[in-house]
């Protein structure tokens, strides 16, 4: 009988996918359990990895996303694929212990638990094989920041290795983002009601091959939440965060249109467009490293393809900030109001397009 269902978001873990699926068989026994590799279409073949491994086994199972990614949509897709009663979700990076889903499993079956989350805070457990001590001290703070706002009364909302009942996740997946990397923070601040949960305390290890994915999102996926939770009601969550940002980018723009308009003396076409490709570069980098963090573009050559075609996709819209501004500037309004009239107008613009061009999704 089907009673657990081992959930594997993966991007480039080739070299780990074998040996971690040997840990769950040894830990976890002959039957009763299988495993759902969900994999965002790794350049370094892990889904045909994990293929190879199915042929000889057939607890294992494999998702490819194409033009799909993000860990915390990734889990969903795997979380749904299962008949199992029970399901959870690990890294299979081995910084994520399989002993702990026998306990964790028998927790569950009592009957009186919706959620057993590993713990790296809980007491009793260690982070001394993590050896990241800038990432351990993000993980508090966005862990304390996580409770102070959501009311969650658990040491590690943001723990990528949880178990919950099928039929709840089932029950909550129309309403999560998808967005990010904390599926867990995610499930936690869309339940309708506290959930009753127990947390296991875990010894987190650093990973044994490749390299980690998550550095700079960690701290970042605490605001996704937080947007999903309260603006994400009203306007899409991934759109929020593009706005955010623009808005900032606002203040890099009319920065700096004051310093070449009023600062060096240039005309206003000048300062305008100088300011429009400032404020493209500034939300470019910004949104990269953290709207689109699930799909942050990497490496020198990544970066200065996606600017381009940042600023290819965006280029009628900048066109219209610009012809916009200049036109009311021209009639005689204040350059301020013409400035901002001409950001509102590409705005719209900026999102769409690049959503898709640029980071492959609407």
């Amino acid at each position: 009988m089907l009673d657990l269902a081992i959930i594997l978001p993966t991007l480039n873990e080739a070299a780990n996918i074998a040996s971690f699926i040997a840990r769950l068989a040894d830990t976890l026994g002959p039957a009763g359990w299988e495993v759902i590799v969900v994999d965002d279409d790794s350049g370094d073949g892990t889904a045909d990895a994990a293929r190879r491994i199915a042929r000889a086994d057939t607890r294992v199972r494999v998702i490819q996303r194409i033009g799909r990614r993000g860990l915390a949509s990734a889990a969903i897709e795997g979380m749904l694929a299962t008949a199992a009663p029970y399901v959870a979700v690990m890294d299979a990076d081995h910084q994520h212990d399989p002993a702990l889903l026998l306990p964790m499993l028998r927790a569950m079956e009592g009957g009186d638990l919706d959620l057993c989350i590993a713990s790296r805070f809980a007491p009793g457990a260690s982070t001394q094989g993590w050896a990241a001590p800038e990432r351990e001290a993000r993980s508090h703070i966005a862990n304390r920041i996580a409770r102070a706002m959501t009311g969650i009364a658990a040491t590690d909302p943001m723990s990528g290795f949880f178990m919950i009942r099928a039929d709840l996740l089932r029950t909550l997946a129309p309403r999560l983002s998808g967005i990010g990397f904390k599926i867990l923070l995610d499930i936690l601040a869309t339940a309708p009601a506290p959930l009753r949960l127990r947390e296991f305390p875990m010894d987190f290890t650093a990973r044994t091959a490749g390299e980690s994915k998550l550095d700079r999102a960690i701290a970042f996926d605490f605001l996704i939440g937080v947007y999903d939770r309260t603006i994400g009601r009203v306007l899409p969550t991934r759109f929020a965060l593009f706005g955010t940002i623009g808005a900032v980018g606002v203040a890099v723009h009319l920065a700096i249109l004051w310093l070449f308009h009023k600062g060096a003396g240039t005309d206003f076409l000048t300062g305008q467009i100088a300011a429009v490709t400032g404020a493209l570069t500034f939300n470019f980098v910004l949104n990269n490293a953290l709207t689109y963090a699930d799909q942050r573009l990497s490496g020198v050559r990544a970066m200065l393809a996606g600017w381009a075609r940042f600023a290819g996709t965006c280029a009628i819209g900048a066109g219209a900030n610009v012809a916009v501004a200049e036109a009311m500037a021209g009639r005689g309004f204040h350059w301020l109001t013409a400035a901002l009239a001409g950001i509102v107008v590409g705005s719209v613009w900026n999102f769409a397009l690049s959503s898709r061009f640029v980071w492959g999704r609407f």
